[in-house]
């Protein structure tokens, strides 16, 4: 399986048509309607196989394959069936819905301090590093012999006694050795994909281990125990810790490598479906399908059914870029997020000669321990533009072997221009990078040879020192050496967007603002397995560690689980509505540089709401927000009956509420979803007006006084009515009502910007320290 820099599991869906042979079968997800079934049955299984049996009697096909009972993230079961088996279980009663298996392919020892958490003051200390919550991990399973998941360090007490879950058996993966306080739970899903006829990798494992590192990753990200010394070969070194160190790890495995596919719908589903009756208090999904209506996808339903048990569930936004209505995983139940830089850059010092004059590059190159200094003579092909930039087929094996070639910025991209000198018998490359995109864009895995990144300036700084004059008449040629290993902290301006965050707004709701917020997710140092290479270099040398450095949405997904158990754990009465508001409402919209958020950083341009959504995440002012947005399971089921429009079959789908929409209050459609943020939609003019109603509630411990203020550029009108607020003590609640008047704004030149423009609302505390902020936004319609 290929490694990507940007890791996030895309999910195809399979198609919808079936085929007239009774002999085409595949697999399906099932709802059911459990009110349904008849008085002999003991159990929903027992009569989910009869309803089975009896589809295979009335056809002559084979038999109808059972994969999975669901009775937690849904009522139901997936089976493998024929379009006549499909058929007869539709016209059963009691079913709900039916939809194809869908599938897919695969999608910190900074981050813990860039997100303000210190042992002195704030989220660690007033939740007790996560004493206490339980976050289960759905992903391609955990090396349980990483130090991240040891407890001997932690000092952790028993698992807390409401925890359900297994640690199961299987290929290379021993409960006895790999479970224990930390890692308290490990389980694997595979019956989807294995009935496809799909097999397994030999590299892989029939079991909880993983075997691609991903789910380590993001485990250890969001949990992991603090390990000193951590480093990607002298890059990042220092103290590795999750975002919530005393919190407990549960590892659900649904996504393996195999012959064409990595995961199934199915697979996922049932994952979701242990966890919720395992008893986690936090889910963290790195993973998307397709956005498909709710009813058809099964995160967005697994997702809903563990809202109902009060379990938070956070999914990573997916890594599609720029362009708008690229977000994955957008229900509003899903706290959605995107990925976001650090304050850290990994370098490499270049000195020129026997001169003290020094440049500092960008390299992630994994030089040995016993050569983290390398030295040779250079060569830039002055005179001939094409080797200059190091064109495919420019250079020669005569002029470049045993030498580093500079390259200019332009022409081709710096991986072809590092395997034109390296197919040439280069010893590394020095390169001016274009823009700052080219050098984000590379993940460690690229750096098959040394090479060292430089600014345009700095480009230009080495082509002058070459054309010089030779300190030594005897000696023609000009010698650089260069230090890999060095690491920056402090680095202005962050946190920036990454660029391959996807953006919004949900394609299936776009009235909902979304991501809802951007977390660490560029250079991320976390939890790996030993035993697959990282990369091989040019030279034939394989790369492996045990801590890894690579980006993506999935990598911010964890970090805000991790965020949202250390609020779990400080507040245990909150709903998992109440922690996202808490987190969106703190967000913080400026940099460490006091200036916009950008996106891509340093050259890219100011980011909005559509990139970031409530802004950055910021947990130790999450940990006291003063008032929240709340919502509960009934006003998602208000919105999907009212704003979306959806059947009641659709909604019993989502939600297993068998009177879909009957008896719902829908006044004032998805605008009274009490969300904390407010979106206006373009249709077919560039000015719409649109009034909101919204409940705050005060979660602080005191009476106060909130007073509305509104940042709001040209073009966009905003009224809150009543301008100030009253709370009585803890758990007292204040309505409002917002309306937003947008008038002619124009719409970007670039095609992919939906945003029309964009401001604020804050509600003050007289006299005190909150400040509750959402984003104002509009965009036109896709």
């Amino acid at each position: 399986m290929a490694w990507t820099i940007l890791p996030l599991l895309v999910a195809f869906m399979a198609t919808t048509t079936a085929a007239a042979a009774d002999g085409d079968r595949k697999p399906y997800v099932i709802r059911m309607d459990v009110s349904a079934m008849p008085a002999p049955f003991a159990t929903h299984d027992g009569w989910y196989k009869s309803l089975l049996s009896s589809a295979t009697t009335a056809s002559s096909s084979p038999a109808a394959e059972h994969l999975y009972t669901y009775t937690h993230a849904m009522h139901g079961f997936s089976a493998v069936l024929t379009p006549a088996q499909l058929e007869s279980i539709r016209s059963a009663d009691g079913h709900v819905a039916a939809f194809p298996e869908s599938y897919g392919r695969l999608h910190t020892t900074r981050t813990p301090g860039f997100l303000g958490l210190t042992a002195g003051a704030g989220a660690w200390p007033a939740s007790r590093y996560g004493d206490d919550v339980i976050i289960g991990i759905v992903d391609t399973g955990v090396w349980p012999e990483n130090p991240s998941f040891h407890d001997a360090a932690t000092s952790l007490p028993p698992v807390p006694s409401r925890w359900k879950g297994e640690c199961e058996s299987g290929a290379a993966f021993s409960p006895a050795t790999a479970c224990n306080r930390k890692l308290i739970g490990a389980r694997s899903f595979s019956k989807g994909i294995k009935s496809r006829g799909l097999n397994i990798s030999d590299d892989d494992y029939d079991s909880p281990r993983d075997y691609y590192g991903h789910g380590s990753h993001t485990s250890s990200t969001a949990a992991g125990a603090a390990v000193t010394g951590a480093s990607y070969f002298g890059y990042a070194n220092g103290t590795a810790s999750g975002v919530a160190p005393a919190a407990r790890l549960a590892m659900y495995k649904a996504i393996f490598s195999s012959d064409t596919l990595g995961s199934a719908s199915s697979d996922v589903l049932a994952a979701m479906d242990a966890a919720i009756a395992d008893g986690v208090d936090v889910m963290s999904l790195s993973l998307g399908f397709p956005e498909t209506a709710y009813d058809t996808n099964v995160v967005a339903i697994g997702a809903f059914a563990a809202v109902k048990k009060g379990i938070f569930v956070t999914c990573s936004a997916g890594n599609d870029g720029s362009g708008g209505y690229t977000v994955l995983n957008a229900a509003p139940w899903i706290t959605t997020v995107g990925a976001s830089t650090i304050d850290r850059e990994f370098t490499a010092t270049i000195t020129l000669g026997k001169s003290t004059k020094t440049i500092r590059g960008k390299s992630v190159f994994p030089a040995p321990a016993a050569s983290a200094i390398a030295a040779g003579d250079l060569y830039y092909g002055r005179g001939n533009r094409n080797k200059q930039r190091c064109a495919f087929s420019s250079l020669s094996s005569k002029d470049v072997r045993g030498k580093f070639v500079f390259c200019d910025a332009g022409g081709v991209s710096v991986v072809e221009k590092m395997y034109e000198v390296q197919n040439n018998g280069g010893l590394g490359v020095i390169a001016a990078a274009t823009d700052t995109r080219e050098t984000t864009t590379m993940s460690p895995a690229d750096y098959t040879s040394p090479l060292v990144l430089v600014t345009p300036s700095d480009g230009a700084a080495i082509q002058r020192w070459y054309a010089s004059p030779s300190p030594s008449p005897a000696k023609s040629t000009k010698s650089v050496s260069i230090r890999f290993g060095g690491t920056e902290t402090g680095v202005k301006p962050a946190p920036a967007v990454a660029y391959f965050s996807s953006r919004g707004p949900g394609k299936m709701s776009p009235t909902i603002l979304k991501p809802d917020m951007v977390g660490p997710g560029v250079d991320v140092l976390a939890a790996w397995v030993p035993n697959k290479e990282v990369m091989e270099t040019g030279e034939g040398r394989k790369v492996y560690t045990d801590y890894n450095i690579i980006s993506g949405t999935s990598m911010a997904s964890p970090h805000v689980a991790g965020v949202a158990a250390l609020l779990r754990s400080a507040h245990r009465e909150w709903s998992p509505a109440a922690v996202r508001s808490a987190m969106m409402t703190t967000a913080y919209v400026r940099d460490n540089a006091n200036d916009a958020v950008l996106v891509g950083s340093p050259s890219g341009s100011p980011a909005t709401p559509l990139d970031f959504g409530a802004g950055h995440v910021s947990p130790n002012q999450a940990t006291d927000p003063g008032l929240v947005y709340d919502a509960s399971p009934d006003d998602y089921v208000a919105f999907l009956c009212g704003e979306l429009r959806y059947t009641s079959r659709q909604v019993a789908a989502i939600t297993g509420r068998r009177a879909g929409c009957a008896g719902v209050a829908v006044a004032g459609g998805g605008g009274d979803l009490n969300y904390p943020s407010f979106m206006v939609i373009l249709k077919n003019a560039s000015s719409a007006t649109r009034t909101f109603t919204r409940t705050l509630t005060n979660v602080a411990g005191s009476p106060a006084k909130y007073a509305a203020a509104v940042m709001a550029p040209a073009g966009m009108k905003v009224t809150v009515t009543p301008a100030t607020l009253s709370f009585a003590g803890k758990g007292s609640k204040q309505g409002f009502s917002v309306t937003v008047q947008v008038s002619q704004v124009k719409r970007s030149r670039d095609g992919d910007n939906y945003i029309g423009n964009f401001g604020f609302l804050s509600w003050n505390e007289v006299g005190g320290h909150h400040v509750v902020r959402s984003p104002i936004v509009s965009a036109f319609a896709q």
